[in-house]
């Protein structure tokens, strides 16, 4: 069993740069990968597709999710599901947002 620190994790988390969102690979197996990204007001995470289950799990702060042309509010607590090759992106508001994404199966593993 591993137990995660997500707020540790986040507030460790490095980014490529200050227009970009900070990530921290927490989680990493032959069967899912678990991704942190801490992203600060204004940055966002470009709409991409995956060829695997991703799972957003709203750790802390609020954003705007899409799915395809549809965009959500989010809150902490909230768990966003994206089927395989459904586009998705992620965007902070004004507050800094922190979201854990599981990753199933491991995107190599396919």
């Amino acid at each position: 069993m591993n137990i995660y620190d997500a707020a540790a994790l986040a507030a460790a988390a490095a980014s490529s740069g200050h227009d970009r969102p900070a990530t921290s690979l927490v989680h990493d197996s032959a069967d899912a990968r678990v991704v942190l990204f801490r992203i600060e007001p204004g940055q966002e995470v470009p709409a991409h597709v995956s060829r695997s289950t991703v799972l957003l799990l709203i750790i802390a702060g609020s954003g705007v999710v899409s799915g395809g042309e549809t965009e959500r509010t989010v809150h902490a607590g909230d768990i966003v599901a994206y089927d395989p090759h459904e586009q998705h992106g992620m965007r902070a508001a004004s507050d800094e947002l922190v979201i854990a994404a599981v990753i199933a199966p491991r995107p190599a593993a396919r």
